[in-house]
């Protein structure tokens, strides 16, 4: 299942040095969050108790590049389903849980250098880590396995919807993200949004990157994934392997 796995994800390395642009297109995201998120709206906000607002933001970025795994995924997968791509896979001798874990795999690898060039862009913009190299790598290792996570998420996706469909979720990314802890503190919203967001996965995934690498956050929390927002992020990634690795090798197997 593994060489079968790798092979798979070698065709995907393959597209895109056939389609650079898609390549392109996915390392120039992160730099541009940098600028925009960093510097046009950063100028206006202030990080409550002080701090540097770009080392709060950084965190927030991470999250955001991490969730984008469902989009590439979920596209990707349900264009193959499209164009017949998954039935030449089925027919062929290999492992059937070898096609979703290729995908994730080659995403994982390509988001791996989305964030090194991220973090090279957050360190030109003023972001510092500030406890050491052990948890700054624990914090990376983080961010990626969340990525992994959901990237199994548009796997899933992909394999029941249409590329159009695919194509069309595609926004409902970014509110998600938004609706955390990513660019401004909670304490600010209402009552019941502020729920909303406190239990969001992304505001637990950014509470923990915050922590590990000792950026600005704000202390007052009384929701319990801001109070443990390491083990929340974990026990959310497990959550979510559980059930979408099995259902999408069960769906790839029945997909038609």
């Amino acid at each position: 299942m593994i060489r079968d796995a790798w092979t798979i994800a070698g065709r995907e390395f393959s597209q895109l040095r056939h389609q650079p642009g898609e390549l392109v297109g996915a390392l120039v995201f992160p730099a541009v969050m940098v600028v925009l998120f960093g510097y046009v709206f950063g100028s206006a906000i202030a990080v409550p108790g002080g701090g540097n607002y770009r080392e709060y933001l950084m965190p927030g970025l991470f999250a955001m590049t991490a969730i984008t795994g469902v989009m590439t995924s979920a596209l990707a997968i349900s264009r193959d389903v499209a164009q017949g791509v998954m039935d030449r896979f089925r027919s062929m001798p290999m492992a059937r849980s070898a096609i979703p874990f290729g995908r994730t795999l080659a995403d994982l690898v390509i988001a791996a250098v989305g964030v090194v060039i991220m973090a090279g862009i957050g360190l030109l913009a003023g972001w510092r880590v500030h406890h050491g190299m052990g948890p700054t790598l624990a914090g990376f290792a983080l961010i990626l396995l969340v990525r992994f996570a959901v990237s199994w998420i548009g796997v899933a996706a992909g394999l029941f919807v249409t590329p159009e469909t695919a194509d069309a979720l595609v926004p409902i990314v970014f509110p998600i993200s938004i609706l955390s802890n990513s660019f401004v503190p909670t304490e600010g919203m209402p009552a019941w949004l502020r729920v909303l967001a406190d239990w969001n996965p992304i505001s637990a995934l950014v509470a923990a990157s915050r922590e590990l690498f000792g950026n600005p956050t704000v202390a007052a929390h009384q929701a319990w994934p801001l109070q443990h927002p390491l083990v929340a992020t974990l026990a959310w990634t497990i959550a979510i392997l559980a059930v979408f690795v099995p259902l999408s090798t069960w769906r790839f197997q029945r997909a038609r």
